[in-house]
């Protein structure tokens, strides 16, 4: 019988024992494991978690980070943004808005649409990956753009997304489901690539934020400098000389930055005559900007907050190119002095109405989109506007009012705010019918509604089985605070004044935002320049064209205008659109009137030059009554509200007790 081996525990503080060096074998087998995601040996003892390798190529990520810096100065440069947009609630409407704007016309080299691609397809379907991405219940998308510095060099960029899409499959040790599209409206041409939220075992898709951050990257240039080959001294030298001047966040301005000393100087010498120059010329840039100044020879101070600042001159000056393209391409002649960037958070700031010259993408992974808008003000506006669902589409050359999101305390939450107050820190709709016998059971649904909102907002209010809601008492801070936010995704509110032009508004059988400008107590100021010259110019023409039509007439300097105008230029309108309407539908028209109750089923908008309105049939006949935003994609479902001066408060559905949208 074999016989345990005798030894001597020896007691004390766990300590290292020592050993001999590791090998260069051992430090090669270490970096291989890394690279394939795996481990070799004990980790390294870290600071502080991080969770920045908790996920799918977190060794891969550690390791391309670490690589050599001198090697990967002369590899080809490529950035890479990425973003993670959850598809919970109205997230999957804007995958699907997405997936339609980077297949947008004007994309391609020759200006046609975008056309999507997979690992194995050339023509991929962008309406079936987001309903594979549904049927999976995807939690979230990866959204990625990749743009190699020198992508103008390659004639395709297909090849270069599936080779980096297969290498990053075998980093993250699993299939993807992605498709992507090149984009070349833009001075460096780009790829998106969309990947689904769950790996090859349907399980959910978490990917290592190294790798995301800095490894896929790496994987990129590495690809690139295998086509490309490295950066040649030359094409390095023209790199940094083009960066002197720049008026942005550049690599030298990196490099200043890493090199301050602890007296909070940074000189420009360098071992490398051409750094040397370059450092210096950068410096001397940096001081006519005013964010730099030598206080002793070779010895200079920079300003506090340069990286941000350098930044955000960088994004002024790509929003002014945008803006200037846009003028251009839309036609319109602008001094540089009257093309100004929309500041809604300012203090002050006023609304802005003009013709919407252009609208696009002001940052494509996160969906901002902005508008070019040619004010009554003589000036055009660039107008960041957030994300595309928060403003619905609008035609080039509608006639729009942009303001500041107001961030305030609303009735509303006021009102629920009482009512709590008064039952306890509880709100629901008997209470408030209860607590306001005047109010309708309409009116306090809207009140469920609005917290519904904030319930999905995160605010701090707690919705019951029995419909009632817990209301915290610091309700109103907690609205506002849900106001800020939304004001972050959607800083403005846009509304379309008219959907015509000021040409096509002069002769418009229909109530016109000419006419309501003709007719108000305090009109929009029009500057004697641009297009508030133009919108002069058409208020004079359509009040000549209401003379000719008997519906105003000219008293000395002074011109007077029907009673009930409007009225009577909307009304006529409608029935000239309802005849059309009639002969389309073979139904018969009925007219609403205040007061009266609108049921039926929702068809459509249709867009007139007295604004736009909601066709709502019923069996035999329809009416058309003022629109609002809230039947957006409702076509098809029945609908009910009673027509007011202010509108209709809208119930979608069957049934008194359905929900109202007002």
């Amino acid at each position: 019988m074999a016989q345990d081996d005798d030894f001597d525990p020896r007691l004390g503080k766990p300590r290292a024992l020592g050993g001999k060096p590791q090998s260069y074998l051992s430090r090669i087998l270490r970096s291989a494991m890394l690279a394939s995601g795996g481990t070799f040996g004990r980790a390294p003892r870290r600071s502080g978690f991080t969770g920045a390798r908790i996920g799918r190529g977190a060794g891969v990520g550690q390791v391309l980070i670490s690589r050599d810096r001198l090697a990967a100065y002369r590899s080809r440069r490529v950035i890479v943004k990425f973003s993670i947009p959850k598809l919970s609630g109205k997230g999957l409407a804007a995958a699907r808005a997405h997936m339609r704007y980077v297949q947008r016309d004007g994309v391609t080299r020759d200006g046609a649409p975008g056309q999507l691609y997979g690992a194995d397809t050339d023509q991929a379907n962008g309406r079936a990956f987001i309903d594979r991405a549904e049927a999976g219940e995807d939690p979230r998308q990866f959204r990625f753009i990749v743009s190699p510095e020198d992508g103008a060099e390659y004639e395709d960029l297909k090849a270069l997304t599936r080779r980096l899409m297969a290498r990053m499959e075998k980093d993250l040790d699993t299939k993807l489901d992605w498709v992507a599209v090149d984009h070349h409206n833009t001075g460096h041409p780009h790829t998106h690539i969309i990947v689904r939220g769950r790996d090859d075992q349907g399980g959910e898709l978490v990917i290592a934020k190294d790798y995301l951050t800095q490894g896929l990257r790496e994987r990129a240039a590495e690809l690139v400098s295998l086509d490309l080959g490295p950066r040649s001294d030359r094409q390095i030298e023209m790199r940094l000389r083009e960066e002197v001047g720049q008026e942005r966040l550049t690599s030298l301005d990196r490099g200043l930055l890493r090199d301050v000393g602890e007296d909070g100087l940074v000189s420009p010498r360098h071992v490398d005559p051409l750094q040397h120059s370059v450092r210096a010329g950068r410096l001397q840039t940096l001081s006519r900007l005013g964010l730099a100044r030598e206080d002793a020879p070779t010895r200079w101070r920079l300003a506090g907050g340069l990286e941000v600042t350098l930044r955000r001159m960088g994004e002024r000056g790509d929003i002014q190119k945008t803006l200037n393209r846009a003028l251009i391409e839309g036609g319109v002649d602008r001094d540089r002095a009257d093309q100004v960037i929309y500041q809604p958070a300012a203090p002050g700031a006023r609304p802005v109405v003009g013709r919407l010259v252009a609208r696009g993408l002001s940052d494509e992974l996160k969906d901002h989109h902005y508008l070019v808008v040619d004010g009554v003000d003589g000036r055009a506006h660039y107008v960041e506007i957030g994300r595309s669902l928060a403003t619905e589409p609008i035609a080039l050359g509608a006639l729009v009012r942009v303001e500041p999101r107001p961030i305030e305390v609303r009735a509303v939450d006021q009102t629920i705010a009482r009512i709590a107050a008064a039952h306890d820190g509880r709100y629901s709709i008997d209470l408030h019918l209860a607590h306001d016998p005047t109010a309708s059971v309409s009116f306090a649904q809207a009140h469920v509604r609005r917290l519904e909102a904030l319930r999905r907002g995160r605010v701090g209010v707690e919705r019951h089985d029995d419909g009632a809601w817990t209301i915290g008492a610091d309700h109103l801070d907690q609205a506002v605070a849900f106001e800020k936010r939304q004001a972050q995704t959607a800083p403005v509110v846009v509304k379309t004044l008219s959907a015509l032009s000021l040409e096509a508004q002069v002769g418009a059988d229909g109530a016109t935002w000419l006419d309501r400008q003709l007719l108000a107590d305090a009109p929009e100021p029009l500057r004697d320049a641009g297009f508030g010259r133009q919108a002069r110019q058409a208020l004079a023409l359509r009040r000549q064209w209401l003379i000719d039509q008997g519906l105003a007439r000219q008293e000395l300097d002074q011109v007077i205008y029907r009673a009930g105008l409007l009225t009577r230029l909307q009304r006529r309108e409608l029935i000239v659109a309802a005849e059309g309407l009639a002969r389309e539908t073979g139904r018969t028209f009925f007219e609403a009137r205040p007061g009266q109750r609108v049921e039926g089923v929702y068809r459509r908008a249709a867009d007139l030059a007295s604004g736009r309105f909601a066709v709502v049939e019923r069996s035999r006949d329809f009416t058309l009554v003022p629109w609002k935003p809230v039947l957006e994609g409702r076509e098809g479902r029945l609908v009910s509200g009673v027509l007011r001066e202010a509108g209709v408060s809208w119930t979608i559905g069957r049934g008194r007790d359905g929900p109202v949208i007002s």
